[in-house]
């Protein structure tokens, strides 16, 4: 074991790590980025060292598989002890189920071995970030409207700092940007960070959705109009691009521009200059354009929806965003963050913490709806909160999207009285009321699974994995039994099934053939 070095500078790291050579590698990676590095060979030493310099640890590294106390064990060990320190967790396996141990054990963030230096130190930059106590200080200082930069965004995701890292260049310079990615990543948020971090900050952003306007008013909104210009033009209309001049003009959905449109806007691109609707002379503008979309422009420019030159003008530095289902590291740090963001805004005169539990629900659940879906439901979470913690009962929404989540995790869930999650009655009571709030969806969402109670009652959901004798099941019985079971939860539909189970459509089909599956027939899923 390490003596406590008390050296000053940085952050103060304790590593729990039984391999020698893992030790070195953290150890130079922690001090290479400022820190104090504490090395305990397991976790009996590492608990030694918190028992004597608790106040003086900020964050904890902690390795999952360790001999005499596991992290597992550990972090229990920590919970008992009463000490709350943000604990990175090493696993040497990198599936969600991993991730789903690690989160509901209480870990801060986990991170897959071998793992780089950037990678730690970013999720312990993160740690540090989203201390409570400065997240609700930071909180209580800044609206949401407030300038947005680049340490704002929280990410240990690799994809998400290879996406800061090209929007920082970017910064640097006037070079037309185009953010790539699905509805709800956060695409403004990296245009509004590029504004502030480039020689236009403190000058107009101007945002424009594309896709919202109504064709005919396009033209007049992007470029403006002069009175009498058309039928109903009563007064003279400064255009967005006048009202970011000096500034940036953020285009959102740019793929839904009309080509008409798309000629001026090329125009503008090229030459600087507009022309408003009804006027003479073109107008000189000096803007920083910003576009987003979440259609293959590409692909666009071939349907001959989208005009090639204009493609080529604007799609000078493209930067991709990853979906949040690919980038799952950063939603307990989205969570954490929405949560006290909304805490203070809804004046609770508390702040809200979120359950291992919550936290491992969220990252199971694959978002499609992205940051924007994951932040609306943060919000409805903590509107709905009666205490000073967020937990699985406040999510009935992702809950009910995930059957058969809590089959492995609580053996004694049900979802019709106070056993609801193998929580108090209170609880199950917030969770029946949030999932009448939903049930206008119930019918295209299928139930969730009731699995064995102490009273006996097993459901149809639950997949045994040792027969009547109690010998382990064949593997191909079991697959039949899962394979069946997708098929009458997704109703059918042979690419979610396929995706779902991790196998491709031909496989599926053979599998059916093999089983002796009738796709066509639902009464036969659940033989």
């Amino acid at each position: 074991m390490t003596v406590f070095n008390s050296a000053k500078g940085g952050a103060q790291i304790l590593v729990v790590e039984d391999d020698p050579i893992q030790r070195r590698l953290l150890r130079n990676a922690i001090e290479r980025h400022g820190h104090v590095a504490h090395m305990a060979e397991n976790g009996r030493f590492g608990l030694e060292i918190l028992k004597r310099n608790s106040e003086q640890i900020n964050v904890i590294v902690l390795d999952l598989m360790m001999p005499e106390m596991n992290g597992i064990e550990f972090l229990g060990a920590l919970s008992d002890m009463g000490i709350d320190l943000p604990v990175i967790v090493q696993t040497g396996q990198g599936g969600i189920e991993t991730v789903v141990q690690a989160m509901r054990a209480g870990a801060f963030d986990f991170v897959v071995k071998p793992v780089s230096p950037e990678r730690i130190a970013a999720s312990i930059a993160n740690a540090l970030k989203l201390d409570q106590r400065e997240a609700r200080a930071r909180a209580g200082r800044r609206s949401r409207s407030s300038t947005i930069s680049f340490d704002d965004i929280v990410s240990a995701s690799p994809a998400m700092m290879r996406v800061i890292d090209l929007a920082q260049r970017a910064a640097q310079s006037n070079i037309p940007v185009v953010l790539e990615g699905e509805s709800g990543v956060g695409k403004e948020l990296v245009a509004r960070a590029i504004q502030a971090a480039s020689d236009r900050a403190g000058k107009p952003f101007v945002t424009v959705n594309c896709g919202a306007i109504p064709h005919n008013l396009v033209e007049s909104i992007l470029f403006g109009h002069e009175k009498g210009a058309f039928t109903g033009a009563a007064e003279r209309h400064v255009g967005k691009f006048m009202e970011a001049d000096g500034g940036t003009l953020f285009l959102d959905e740019v793929g839904d521009l009309p080509l008409e449109v798309q000629v001026k806007l090329l125009r503008a691109v090229q030459q600087g200059e507009i022309e408003t609707v009804g006027a003479r002379v073109a107008q000189k503008v000096n803007v920083r354009l910003i576009s987003a979309t979440n259609k293959d422009l590409i692909e666009e420019v071939k349907a001959g929806r989208f005009r090639e030159d204009l493609y080529y003008r604007l799609n000078v530095f493209p930067i991709t965003m990853p979906a949040l289902r690919r980038r799952k590291e950063d939603i307990p740090y989205l969570a954490r963050a929405f949560a006290d963001r909304f805490a203070h805004e809804q004046k609770l005169g508390h702040s809200l913490s979120i359950s291992p539990g919550a936290v491992a629900l969220l990252t199971a659940y694959d978002w499609p709806g992205n940051i924007r879906q994951l932040e609306n439901a943060i919000f409805r979470a903590v509107v709905l909160s009666e205490g000073s913690e967020l937990i699985e009962a406040d999510f009935p929404q992702i809950a009910a999207q995930l059957p058969g989540y809590f089959t492995a995790e609580h053996p004694t869930l049900v979802v019709d009285n106070s056993e609801a999650f193998g929580i108090d009655a209170a609880a199950a009571e917030r969770f029946d009321r949030g999932m009448r709030v939903i049930s206008s969806d119930a019918a295209t969402t299928p139930p969730l699974s009731i699995v064995e109670t102490s009273s006996g009652h097993v459901s149809d959901n639950v997949i045994a994995s040792t027969d009547p004798s109690g010998d382990v099941r064949k593997l191909a019985d079991v697959e039949e039994e899962l394979i069946r079971f997708a098929l009458k939860f997704y109703r059918g539909q042979m690419s979610q099934v396929a995706r779902k189970l991790g196998i491709g459509r031909s496989t599926l089909y053979r599998k059916l053939k093999d089983y002796g599956i009738d796709p066509d027939d639902p009464q036969k899923h659940a033989a």
